[in-house]
């Protein structure tokens, strides 16, 4: 049991180990990228930046969104509100009207001594402190019964809006005048509400009428919170309004200015039962949210209007700083992004730059042994996919020795890069490599090149040199020569790039035995020497 628990044990480590490895690598590769293509960094991050600041501002634009719906609903609820207490009011006044009216046609009623009769006529709700009120007007305007005997009198009501609307037409019902001033009350501004009373043949015998308070909607209105550049109203249909807040400026004469019916605010709602929108009062220049409706069974409109920067402050003070701090860690983040882009591509040129000088001749500028190393065993698996020959080519500089001993090393220096320049200036294709493989030997890779090719390159080269007539009395012919030994295989058809190598090498002595300033090739598969 222990042995099969320490194998567990043993188990459960290994493949910890082994996932820690995966990750680490994937980790790695990740890393690899961003050291290979350093601007990736700040491009990805300030992509993520955009990404995060365009988030946001689309989340505070729903906020607002959402701020301007609650207060629609909001106002719904207002409206709502104050709509049913009105109609609820006006219904049992329109009960007491109908009372009064059945009342008043009822022969018997009629026949009844006046002291008598307002206790028939007059039920408790025209008793309400919202009523001023309750008469009966005969066909001549004047006030036969009254809910106040005290406020009965002699004048003659028949040039007043409603007893003229029932006057005229007999399918009127209830009709709510506009306010006035009342004659009775000392001016105090009222409302009528009216029906008519018909004589036995059906002519015109009268009017029953309610006067209502207009101070009952300043009371109503006075109970809504609307903010503090908001507006609550109630407005009749012809444009009439009732009462407001906060209330209308005067118009120049002393008076408020009561008649909107040429706004613009009220005549997107007259003719609607309801409804809401956004619009600028042209009374104090304000942008308020509107919400109206209809008040049932009447001509009048309750509507409330709260200010957009009323609905909106909360969220503007809230987006300005969530805004702030996205546009400062936004901001930041991709100027830290761009700054660690920049310091790798400065780590990548660095990196670049010493690899390059770490696989450079100081001498000659041309790539050293290991460079060699590196980009033959490149070219040699790409010539064995694309099943193409490879050429090698070894570059020795004749009696160099003597030219070192006779003109110094300061001039053998010279000699060296003056026969790499040769060289380098030789090679056309991009692919092709030149190297220094040490002291005064030079090994050239022709990737692609047939035996014939290396041939004719390799005594064009040998030519080309010993036509710069570097002088050299250390030689038989007393000029700098070089000797060349090439190679050419196939990589398909086996053996391996130090191969080609050791074949040039060996090529370049028997150019050396054969007297020097000659080029041989050897074809590593024919066996052959050229």
């Amino acid at each position: 049991m222990a042995r099969s628990f320490k194998a567990v044990r043993k188990t459960g480590r290994v493949v910890g180990l082994r996932l820690f490895r995966r990750n680490n690598n994937a980790w790695l590769r990740v890393a690899d990228v961003f050291s290979r293509f350093p601007l990736l960094a700040g491009i990805i991050g300030t992509a993520m930046a955009l990404s995060m600041g365009v988030l946001s501002f689309a989340a505070l634009w729903q906020g607002r969104a959402q701020a301007l719906q609650n207060a629609h609903e909001a106002s719904e609820n207002v409206v709502a509100t104050l709509s049913a207490d009105i109609a609820r009011n006006v219904e049992w006044s329109d009960l007491s009207l109908r009372t009064i009216v059945s009342s008043m046609e009822n022969p018997q009623v009629a026949k009844m001594s006046p002291a008598l009769r307002p206790l028939v006529l007059f039920d408790g709700a025209t008793a309400a402190s919202y009523i001023g009120g309750a008469f009966v007007m005969n066909a001549l305007g004047q006030i036969t019964d009254a809910r106040d005997p005290s406020n009965r009198t002699d004048l003659s009501f028949s040039d007043r809006g409603y007893f003229q609307a029932h006057a005229q037409d007999a399918n009127v019902g209830l009709y709510i005048s506009g306010p006035y001033e009342s004659r009775l009350r000392g001016g105090r501004p009222s409302l009528a509400l009216s029906r008519r009373i018909n004589a036995p043949d059906g002519s015109f015998a009268g009017v029953a009428v309610i006067a209502l308070n207009t101070s009952y909607f300043d009371a109503l209105l006075s109970r809504v919170n609307v903010g503090r550049a908001g507006s609550v109203f109630i407005v009749q249909r012809d444009g009439v309004m009732l009462a407001r807040k906060p209330p209308l400026q005067n118009d120049g004469t002393g008076k408020a200015a009561r008649n909107v019916s040429v706004s613009p605010t009220f005549v997107a709602m007259k003719d609607l039962p309801s409804g809401s929108y956004i619009s600028t009062s042209p009374l104090d220049g304000v942008r308020r949210l509107y919400t109206f409706v209809r008040v049932p069974g009447t001509n009048l409109i309750a509507a409330v209007a709260p200010a957009e920067d009323d609905v909106l402050e909360g969220w503007r003070h809230r987006s300005a700083i969530i805004g702030g701090l996205t546009l400062m860690f936004g901001g930041g983040f991709i100027a830290i992004s761009w700054l660690l882009a920049i310091s790798l591509r400065s780590r990548a040129i660095a990196l670049e730059k010493l690899q390059r000088l770490a696989g450079t001749d100081s001498l000659t500028g041309l790539s050293n042994r290991r460079a060699l190393d590196r980009r033959l065993g490149e070219e040699w698996r790409r010539a064995r996919r694309n099943d193409q020959p490879l050429s090698a080519l070894f570059v020795d500089v004749d009696h160099f020795k003597l030219y070192n001993d006779t003109y110094g090393h300061a001039m053998g220096d010279d000699a060296l890069v003056t026969v790499a320049d040769c060289i380098q200036h030789a090679v056309k294709r991009p692919g092709d490599i030149v190297a220094r493989y040490g002291g005064e030997e030079f090994v050239i890779v022709l990737p692609g090149a047939t035996a014939a090719s290396a041939v004719l390159f390799a005594d064009r080269l040998r030519r080309k040199v010993e036509s710069l007539a570097i002088p050299n009395s250390g030689s038989p012919r007393g000029f700098l020569t070089i000797s060349i030994g090439a190679a050419t295989t196939m990589p398909r058809q086996g053996s391996d790039a130090l191969k080609l190598l050791n074949s040039a090498d060996a090529a370049l002595y028997r150019a050396k035995r054969a007297g020097r300033n000659q080029a041989i090739h050897e074809d590593c598969l024919a066996g052959r020497t050229v």
